[in-house]
């Protein structure tokens, strides 16, 4: 048997040296070294080939994603300080509540979508979210908290985010870091 193998050694790109000279510039070298020495200038890009001869028929389609603009997606913005005082002090309620506790995730995604519909549907703004703390299971190799790792993720996906105005962990008597504020935008908002 044969010893056991180095792994191989990356060379670095023209791009990655150029870049490293130019960090390098700002540094003091320790005692006894020089710096690094200037890397060769990128040989010039290849011109392009010429485009191929135009063929009889019917033009190609180009993709669709390539035709369509990408959306911009509205910014999340936090819940407002006065809107949450008033929440933990209990001078304001929420407009709705799920809760999404023993779903499996397939299905609280979907339940978090129609119930955020729904409430926007139904004008509500704020809504609470709740997803446990993930306590221990009677599975000891199962993830613990999947739910509240998970949802925070999905309301920030594109398909919730023209919903979505903000969302933050709720108070205690909420549910504390079991739960999350969500903050929906109004109908015809951007």
């Amino acid at each position: 048997m044969s010893g056991p193998r180095r792994p191989r050694e990356r060379r670095l790109t023209p791009d990655e040296r150029r870049l490293w000279a130019e960090i390098a510039r700002f540094v003091t070298p320790l005692q006894g070294r020089g710096l690094p020495s200037e890397p060769p200038p990128a040989p010039e890009p290849a011109p392009e080939p010429s485009p191929p001869p135009a063929r009889r028929g019917p033009a190609p389609q180009a993709p669709l994603a390539a035709a369509r603009p990408v959306p911009v997606l509205p910014p999340l913005a936090p819940i407002e300080r006065r809107v949450r005082t008033a929440l933990r002090r209990g001078a304001r309620s929420v407009d709705a509540v799920i809760d999404l506790h023993g779903l499996r995730q397939a299905e609280a995604h979907a339940a978090l979508h129609a119930f955020l519909y729904r409430s926007r549907g139904a004008g509500h703004v704020l809504v609470l979210v709740v997803t446990g703390k993930g306590g221990p299971g009677d599975d000891p190799y199962s993830e613990r908290g999947v739910l509240r790792r998970s949802v925070p993720h999905w309301l920030r996906l594109p398909d919730l985010r023209p919903l979505v105005l903000g969302f933050e962990e709720a108070a205690l008597h909420h549910g504390g870091s079991g739960a999350l504020y969500v903050r929906l935008r109004r109908r015809g908002a951007p």
